[in-house]
């Protein structure tokens, strides 16, 4: 189940990480699966 988000996350925003810095980075990758969730939880 996790290969599959990552797959559909990374098909819906891109897979390149634009940030340099490794906390950065980390932020971004939060920041997309926080908005995948929630864009899944709000549509029917």
């Amino acid at each position: 189940m996790t290969e599959t988000t990552n797959s559909s996350v990374k098909r819906t925003y891109g897979s390149a990480v634009r940030a340099r810095e490794w906390y950065r980075e980390f932020r971004e990758i939060v920041l997309m699966c926080l908005v995948y969730n929630i864009k899944k939880y709000v549509t029917p």
